[in-house]
């Protein structure tokens, strides 16, 4: 009977040891990035293979491209014959500037005349309204040949901007990584079709992940944001190896504690999950378990 009293005893201690070992429990997760496609095409190239890293920015694989450049070549180069058939203002008005000129000198020689009693006003009337018929014309012609080139630059702006979206819709034809990361899966490959919004790659940041974990209630008061705490990741057996993690992020809402985790107080069926930021070594993985210390 003793026996079995200390048996019993020895579990117990062995059970409340266990619990005091750890404030909660979680598991390891990454910030996971779908890259999916922006365009439509047959995939001409994709170079990104899962297990290995990518940079921000840089280019992995292309979609065919091929018809939008010569979109934008054949409005290059209508735009081109729009710009060149703008109007020479200067050209076009030179004769009836060239006419002005030669009244007014008339007019002046008609003047002279006159005071020598050489002429008669009714010639230099003539001239005047000569002038004004010829100043008349080039005014109007001035304002039409500046509306048709206002039109023609309008226009030609319009092109710009399609060559300008062309450009963009180009360029949306590469595949490119937008963040910093390993290649967890690939989804595509080249010679297949791709589809604006179809998944092509996820690529997580595995140099920087986070411990998800979950504290009741009563642990909150004693943790806030900045704060170092010692995260253990359980690799299963004996293999438990220890880092130095900083609370990132603590949930405002409260939920229904995970089946798959463990709280030191069994009792409490709402918990606060919490993000921890751990600097991986290169052994931590994605969906290992961890546990936290205070």
């Amino acid at each position: 009977m003793k026996r079995i009293i200390y048996i019993a005893a020895a579990v117990l201690v062995a059970s409340c040891g266990k619990e005091a070992e750890f404030d909660a429990q979680g598991t390891f997760e990454a910030t996971e990035v779908v890259v999916s496609a922006e365009a439509m095409g047959r995939i001409l190239y994709f170079d990104a293979e899962e297990g290995t890293t990518v940079v921000a920015g840089e280019v992995v694989g292309a979609v065919d491209s091929v018809q939008l450049h010569l979109q934008r070549k054949q409005l290059a180069a209508q735009q081109s014959a729009l710009l060149a058939s703008r109007p020479d203002v200067k050209a076009q008005v030179a004769s009836l500037k060239e006419q002005i000129a030669k009244q007014r000198s008339e007019l002046q020689r008609v003047n002279n005349m006159l005071r020598d009693g050489a002429s008669t006003t009714k010639q230099r009337d003539d001239i005047e309204a000569q002038i004004r018929v010829l100043e008349s014309q080039l005014s109007a012609t001035i304002s039409t040949l500046d509306k048709n080139t206002a039109s023609i630059n309008d226009n030609a702006a319009a092109m710009e901007a399609q060559i300008e979206l062309l450009g963009d819709r180009i360029a949306k034809c590469r595949i490119v990584s937008p963040v910093s990361g390993t290649v967890l899966v690939k989804y595509a490959e080249a010679g297949e079709l791709a589809t604006a919004g179809k998944p092509l790659m996820k690529v997580a940041d595995l140099e920087n992940i986070y411990l998800r974990a979950y504290f009741t209630s009563d642990q909150l008061s004693t943790i806030k944001l900045g704060d170092e705490v010692t995260v253990t990741a359980d690799f299963g057996g004996d293999e438990r190896y220890d880092y130095t993690g900083r609370i990132a992020w603590i949930s405002a809402e409260s939920e229904f504690t995970p089946k798959s985790i463990q709280t030191r107080d069994s009792r409490a069926n709402l918990v606060y999950a919490v993000k921890i930021a751990v600097k991986n070594d290169g052994r931590l993985k994605i969906g290992l378990a961890g546990e936290v210390r205070l």
